[in-house]
């Protein structure tokens, strides 16, 4: 399996900054998100979508069109990124603005959640769809929130301030929401079900 990490660039909220792009083997993004990597000044090495956001393709950067309406621009560069053997993404800009697509892109997350290991970034934290059994270093104080979708079954979470001892969660009844780590590594394991946990400062 290819370990090469992948930054993503997606048309929400604009991050304050991106990192070293030089971390990452492929840079890239939707068409939409195209003025930003300008803004950063930063070449991506392809944009994707159906560029009705671009006057003109630019000529430095690969463009592959993808018209198909059936799918979101979002989904498409993901399935681009897999046929080409890239699976550990970074992705930025996918939450703010308009929520309709930030659900739609946490969807899109939960479609993709067995062949791509994707981890979200914005300008609050990062979150991810936990595995079963998962272990988050570097989370010392800061918040941790743990969202099923929409049923998580036997949850143990150990170093949270709120502990949960193989409890369920459920979207809609029971959530867990800004509870605080009181340790370095926290773990969380549960037995059945989709979890996204957010790590934000």
């Amino acid at each position: 399996m290819n370990n090469k990490k992948v930054l993503l660039l997606l048309n929400g909220e604009a991050p304050n900054s991106l990192p070293d792009v030089s971390d990452y083997e492929v840079v890239c993004g939707t068409d939409g998100a195209y003025e930003l990597f300008r803004n950063y000044n930063v070449t991506p090495q392809f944009i994707s979508g159906d560029f009705d956001s671009l006057d003109q393709f630019p000529e430095d950067v690969e463009c592959i069109p993808t018209p198909n309406q059936d799918f979101t621009d979002f989904d498409k560069i993901l399935k681009i990124l897999f046929d080409r053997g890239y699976y550990h993404i970074h992705v930025f800009g996918a939450s703010g603005k308009e929520q309709d697509h930030f659900m739609g892109n946490l969807h899109t997350a939960l479609q993709w959640e067995d062949r791509l290991n994707l981890t979200f970034f914005d300008n609050y934290g990062y979150y991810f769809l936990a595995k079963p059994n998962q272990v988050i270093t570097g989370c010392f104080q800061k918040h941790v929130s743990l969202v099923p979708m929409p049923k998580v079954e036997g949850v143990i979470t150990k170093g949270l301030k709120y502990s949960l001892n193989n409890e369920p969660l459920v979207f809609g009844t029971r959530i867990g929401t800004r509870n605080v780590a009181l340790v370095d590594k926290v773990e969380i394991t549960f037995l059945k079900g989709n979890l996204f946990v957010f790590i934000n400062d």
